[in-house]
């Protein structure tokens, strides 16, 4: 088994989305910015899960991971899985994302993998463990306008948002305990209705959304958040340094490295260490 003074860098998974490159090839895609955020900002090597539902053999994948980033998305979970009736009009959806995350969720939890979940992947950790959610929140009437403005450039869209509360003694409030009000960006159109049994809520907007959640029963790190950290985390970026970004993220990857090295070198390392 490793030392605790032993580089460590852990697998994450990076879950994918299923589009079309064009028109006729199907392909499964995933964000630049996530594989930077796993990479450099969690520290660990970025690897991507393919959306191929009952195809992937999830017992075997989460037994070799060491952590799950669940990305952001332009489409949305399909209504059926949380008990829902039909789709608003213009929801981009992707079932074969539905189909691997949501089980890919329960597994990870059970094996106790550190989960962390971005925007779609704090959607679905809700549904997966049951959960409702909004389908479109600014037709609610109960909650400030939380999309994406496009008119703006894309920098400013992930700069600019609103202010959290940080509820108080949770893991979001050790990880950030220099303030219990963080300003964050919002670009998302669908909200938790109904939070999931054992969720606990880590953070709320100004107008009561919840905008971060635990698991409270977890065996390891399991924390959703819906908004993104993965942007302008990095004192290095053209515009913005968010500290409180780069600590969600180091402390995801710390759990990570964590699992990591409680697992101790692969089963796979140790054969190719035998090797003459």
């Amino acid at each position: 088994m490793s030392t605790p003074n032993t580089p460590c860098y852990p697998l994450i998974g990076i879950s994918t989305c299923s589009q079309q490159s064009d028109g006729e090839h199907p392909i499964f895609t995933f964000g630049e910015k996530y594989s930077r955020a796993v990479s450099e900002g969690a520290g660990g090597i970025p690897v991507a899960i393919p959306a191929l539902g009952a195809g992937l053999r999830l017992q075997q994948l989460v037994d070799r991971l060491d952590g799950l980033l669940l990305t952001g998305s332009p489409s949305n979970i399909e209504p059926h899985h949380y008990r829902d009736e039909g789709s608003e009009p213009g929801t981009a959806h992707d079932p074969k994302r539905d189909a691997t995350t949501l089980p890919l969720i329960r597994a990870a939890v059970a094996a106790g993998v550190p989960i962390l979940g971005i925007c779609r992947g704090f959607q679905e950790m809700n549904v997966a463990l049951g959960g409702t959610l909004y389908q479109k929140l600014h037709t609610t009437g109960r909650f400030r306008e939380h999309r994406e403005d496009k008119h703006i450039p894309l920098a400013e869209r992930y700069a600019t948002g609103h202010d959290i509360r940080i509820l108080p003694e949770g893991r979001l409030a050790r990880i950030w305990p220099r303030s219990d009000s963080v300003y964050v960006n919002s670009l998302h159109e669908q909200g938790v209705r109904d939070l999931a049994p054992g969720l606990r809520v880590e953070a709320v907007a100004e107008d009561g959304l919840v905008e971060a959640f635990s698991l409270t029963d977890a065996k390891a790190f399991t924390l959703a958040v819906q908004w993104h950290p993965e942007w302008q985390w990095h004192p290095c970026h053209d515009v913005g340094d968010f500290p409180f970004y780069r600590a969600l993220l180091a402390a995801f990857g710390e759990a990570c490295a964590q699992r990591a090295r409680a697992r101790g070198p692969s089963q796979e390392a140790k054969g190719m260490a035998s090797l003459p």
